[in-house]
This record gives C-alpha cells, structure tokens and sequence, in this order.
C-alpha cells in the first residue's frame, strides 16, 4: 500500500484517538505545499556555500518555541504509527510533508501551541528528513563547502571546510537517534553493524565515503565519520584549477596514462589520493574494458566499458569473505585492459604487480605512503604479508619492472591539497629501487595567515618514457622539464 492510501485510512495514536486524514483534501494539500514550499526562504532549501554548519552561519534561520522538539516528536510519532512506514518504502518529499503538515496541524489545534510559519516549515522540512534522508546530517551532505563530516556521539558534530575543522550547532537527540542514521545508510548497501561487527564501512548514494564504529569500541556513543564525494572532481582541469598541479604536470600525467604506463598515487589519509584516481582513471580511452576492484565503490568513472567489483565482508556466521586478492586474481580472467585498484593494503598488492608484469599495462592504484620512497617500502611490505612471501630482493625487482610512475599527493598543514611530486622509477641499483623525479613541490614558509607559500617546479629531467610516448605519437616538449631558477617568492 502508497503512503497516499494509507493518508486514506484512519490510523490510531498513542492515545487512541483516530486521525482521519483525507490525502486529496485541496485545503490540506494546498496548505502542504505552501508549507514546503517555503522551506527555502526559511533557510532550509538549497544551502549556499558556507551557509550551514558553523555556529555563525545560523543568525537567519527561525529561532524553535519551547516546545518545538515535544511537538517535532510527536509528529514524527505519528507519521511512524500511522503511515506504517517500512525500510522497503520508497517515499517521496511531498508526499511526507503532505503528512506531517496534516498531523502536525491536529496536534496544534489539540494542545493550542502556538507556532510560525517559519517554524512550522523547520519542523515539517526536519521531519521530512529523518523520515526519507539522513536527519540532521541531510543540511551538512547538501553544503557544497564541506568535505568532511564527523559525529562524536549525538551532541558533538564536526565538520571540516577548507581544510580546517569547525564544530556545529547540528545535534541528535541520543545514542539511538545515531544508531538509526547508522542502520539506515548500511543496510542500502547490504552492509550491516552490530555488537559482533562493530565497525562498518560503506558508501551514501553519491558516492560519498561513509566509517562508522559504535559501542562498545566507540566509548562516548556511536561515531560517525562521512568524506563527501566532490562531483565536480573527476578531472584534471579541475586539479588544475585548484592549484594542486601545473599545467606541465597535467599534460605529463595525461601522457603516461594514455601510454598505459603503470601509475601509484601516494598520499596520507585526506590528502586526495581517491580524487586524483578519479582524474587520472577519467583519460582512459572510451574503447577499453576497465575492472575496478575496491573495498567500498567510490570511483566514478564516466567510460561505458566498466566492471565494478567490490569486496565482501563475512557474515554473521563468519563466513563468505570476499578479499580484493581474490577479486584481483579474478580479475585477471575477465579480459581488462586496465586494472584499477581502489587501494592496495595487504596481500593483493603481490597480484596487482604481477598483473603489471604480465601485459596488463597501464593500471593503476593508490597506497598510504609520506614519500615516494617510502610508498616502495609500503609495497615491499604488503607484497611479504602473502602466506608464502618472496624474498625482499625478488619483490623489489617485481616493483622496478612493473611500476612506471608514483605520484605523490599531499595535504599541507593550512588544508591545501597538492601534488608534491612526480616521479620515476628507473631500474635497480644493487638491491635498491632507483628513480628520478620530474616534478615536486618547493615550500618556503607560511604568510601572515598562515598559508604555506610554495610553488611546483620541474627538477630539469627529462623522463625515460617520453621516448615510449613520442613512439606512440603523443609528444612532451622538452621544455615543460627546464628547471625554473627564478628566485622563490619572499616570505615575511
């Protein structure tokens, strides 16, 4: 049955008295839609950039009665009891504001609570929310200026903005209010979270990256931590624009990829290792089969020839663990052209090697490393976490013949995110990787706002493939790899 035949049907309160409630009444619906419609002017539209989260983002919006959150609560009783909602219902905005003004106007007129319109459009727009969104979460996913969002119990909501932290006036009403949100968002995905599975990885509709871990791990109340997918970033005009790279190093790494080089992007966590992949994945030519393999979907890549892969957790009893090993050797059986790898952390990285080693050119990766050098370390170290390990020596040549270039990708201490260096692996020496790089990033110091003062410059190298590149007809002028010795920006 639609929510809108249920409108239909009396239902029964806590109370015991019965809310006949006409879904096609124009008094009603016109007053609904009227109500709904003037969410926006209230404040809880569409959300402008820095318009939400920031305690000193909330002077215009309608200051709550007394007896807002009474009334908000027994509404949304109401809503629960009457309209006999499910997980499996699929509900649309108007038709739950429909609802809640009906309700909302009976308990009004039972009680003589006197509220706004203004108001009556904040609890009907929060309503709507936690019944078809995420609750009080829903205003900070719509603000396009914060990146990350992160719950410390009911009370205590984070948000991150330009690379720096800020707390909001955004609260739950308990633990279990979060426990609700939590159970919501997991189990669209098939996931699930419990006293056993405590921890819980998983994924919002677009796309966005959503950890939560609850008690007993979690000491002071469910946490929830959610990094926002930026739609807009899934090119390297878009890098460009943000200042995170030159334009020397976007046309050298839109060569490499178009060459089928073997890429690994390093970075620390929040440095835009996933953004980065998502730019570089989106120069892969249309007419190639791409294999993705992660351990929650995250990449959107816009080809048409996409097979998405994406591990499975145990079960309650334990068992029907899907590992991205697995998914890796797999994968190896279903004809790609390329291989893409959400993030290499374990044992799979042995498999994504010999894959690069087997004709399968042009992959690509990420891994948490500070340093190129440090990410080769990073790789020798999952690669002997194999049952059966090689020995150190034998992986390291596995790395030289196989890994082409690592990109490096960092966030600076003022919030920025850059591309600190490319580089170049060249062959070994001894037992010891070599390589060269082609482009990093030079910091000098901060300014009187604290912002790092820097600039990329090439090192003056000129890199082996550029004659793999000329061979397929894509040419790197020699002069985007002259050093520039202008002197650095002063800092104060």
């Amino acid at each position: 049955m639609s929510l809108r035949d249920r409108l239909k049907k009396p239902g029964v309160s806590q109370s015991g008295s019965s809310f006949g409630l006409d879904a096609n009444s124009s008094h009603a619906s016109g007053n609904a839609q009227t109500s709904f419609g003037s969410l926006s002017s209230a404040g809880y539209g569409n959300t402008s950039p820095g318009s939400t989260g920031a305690p000193e983002n909330h002077s215009n919006q309608p200051k709550k009665g007394e007896r807002f959150d009474e009334v908000k609560t027994k509404v949304h009783n109401m809503l629960v009891e009457n309209l006999n909602i499910t997980s499996t219902d699929v509900l649309s905005k108007n038709d739950v504001s429909l609802a809640a003004y009906q309700f909302l106007e009976k308990i009004l007129m039972a009680e003589k609570v006197p509220m706004g319109t203004s108001e009556r459009a904040m609890l009907i727009q929060e309503l709507v929310e936690e019944v078809v969104g995420l609750g009080p979460l829903e205003p900070l996913l719509r603000d396009p200026t914060i990146s990350e969002i992160m719950v410390n119990g009911p009370k205590n909501v984070y948000i991150e903005r330009m690379g720096k932290l800020h707390k909001t006036t955004v609260s739950f009403k308990d633990n279990a209010h979060v426990m609700h949100i939590i159970e919501r968002i997991v189990s669209a995905v098939g996931r699930r979270v419990d006293e056993k599975t405590p921890m819980v990885d998983a994924r919002l509709k677009d796309g966005s990256r959503f950890n939560a871990i609850i008690p007993p791990l979690a000491l002071d109340g469910p946490s929830i931590s959610i990094r926002k997918f930026k739609a807009d970033a899934g090119t390297l005009e878009k890098l460009l624009g943000w200042g995170s790279m030159t334009p020397a190093m976007a046309k050298t790494l839109e060569a490499a990829v178009k060459c089928h080089l073997n890429i690994i992007i390093s970075g620390g966590t929040g440095s835009g290792k996933t953004t980065m992949l998502n730019s570089l994945s989106a120069l892969i030519a249309p007419d190639e089969r791409i294999v993705t393999i992660e351990d929650s979907a995250e990449l959107q890549l816009k080809q048409e020839h996409v097979v998405r892969l994406e591990t499975r957790p145990p079960n309650i009893e334990g068992e029907g663990q899907i590992t991205a090993r697995q998914l890796m050797i797999n994968s190896l059986r279903m004809r790609p052209d390329r291989i893409v790898v959400g993030e290499c952390r374990g044992p799979e990285t042995l498999e994504m090697l010999q894959a690069m080693n087997t004709g399968h050119d042009g992959s690509l990766t990420t891994l948490h490393a500070n340093t190129p050098r440090d990410a080769i370390a990073r790789i020798v170290t999952m690669c002997m976490m194999n049952d059966n390990p090689l020995p150190e020596k034998t992986i390291r040549q596995q790395i030289a013949s196989a890994v082409h270039l690592i990109v490096q990708v960092s966030r600076l201490m003022d919030g920025q995110r850059k591309t600190t260096s490319i580089s170049e692996i060249t062959g070994m020496e001894g037992d010891m990787v070599t390589m060269q790089e082609i482009f990093k990033f030079e910091q000098y110091g901060l300014d009187e706002n604290y912002k790092v003062i820097g600039r990329h410059v090439a090192t003056g190298v000129r890199p082996r493939f550029a004659d793999i590149c000329k061979a397929k007809g894509i040419e790197l002028p020699n002069n985007i790899f002259e050093r520039d010795d202008s002197p650095p920006p002063e800092v104060k």
